[in-house]
């Protein structure tokens, strides 16, 4: 059985020994049970693995020693979803745990014309992704950004890769699942290649906006053929573009 996996915000190289804050150690003392002794796994999702043992386990402050550390390279495809907030709190919720578990490396919600909610809890969500990055036994956490309008995608889009939007309005797009990165100005093989993709509100996004995104050189994808919820259509992306 793999020894439980927790998180620290922060980690310096030289530290040997860890003060656990008071959730992680309640959780550590009083639900697990732990004992001095037990082996555990800590990161601070910016990859570090660390195998860690418990020297004191109070429950306020739960102190360990740092017995290995390693640090696994980071995936070869950053990938970033920008999708709209939702109505509905917990649908969006739900995409910020499924996308963590896939793997996606940045998350911008988007507020476009057509977005209907506006309210945005930044710790709650980040401890959403925190929470799958854990159960998911991974060490890299998703950059969870501010929400940025959708009007100022210059901003935010991807500088060298390929930016991606998906609608549903009619027109000419590529199939997700066919779509092919182009490499051709890669000069060195292990450079790492991002792909943002836009995903839309309920209402999905206006015809304005769309053209905004293709003035700005957004590739207009399709997921499949039938017409998805915003946060299902932010799954099928992150998992098509993972497999590219």
């Amino acid at each position: 059985m793999k020894p439980p996996f927790f998180y620290i915000s922060e980690y310096d190289d030289a530290q040997k020994q860890i003060v656990l804050n008071e959730e992680t150690s309640k959780h550590v003392v009083q639900v697990l049970r732990m004992k001095v002794g037990e082996p555990l796994n800590l990161t601070d999702g910016k990859g570090s693995l660390l195998t860690c043992e418990i020297t004191d386990n109070n429950k306020k402050h739960c102190t360990v020693s740092v017995i290995g550390s390693h640090l696994p390279p980071p995936t070869s495809r950053r990938i970033t979803i920008a999708i709209s907030l939702l109505k509905n709190t917990n649908r969006f919720e739900w995409f910020l745990e499924k996308a963590t578990e896939i793997g996606v490396t940045e998350i911008i919600p988007l507020v476009c014309e057509r977005t209907e909610k506006e309210k945005f809890r930044f710790e709650r969500l980040n401890g959403i992704c925190i929470s799958a990055m854990l159960q998911s036994q991974q060490t890299w956490l998703p950059v969870l950004q501010e929400p940025r309008k959708f009007e100022d995608l210059k901003i935010w889009k991807c500088a060298d890769g390929s930016n991606l939007i998906a609608h549903c309005i009619d027109g000419s797009k590529q199939e997700l699942s066919n779509y092919q990165i182009d490499t051709s100005s890669q000069l060195v093989p292990e450079l790492v290649r991002d792909s943002l993709i836009c995903i839309g509100p309920e209402g999905d996004f206006t015809p304005k906006e769309i053209e905004l995104a293709l003035h700005n050189n957004f590739i207009p994808v399709l997921l499949g053929e039938t017409r998805l919820r915003t946060e299902t259509a932010g799954i099928v992306a992150a998992t098509l573009l993972s497999q590219i």
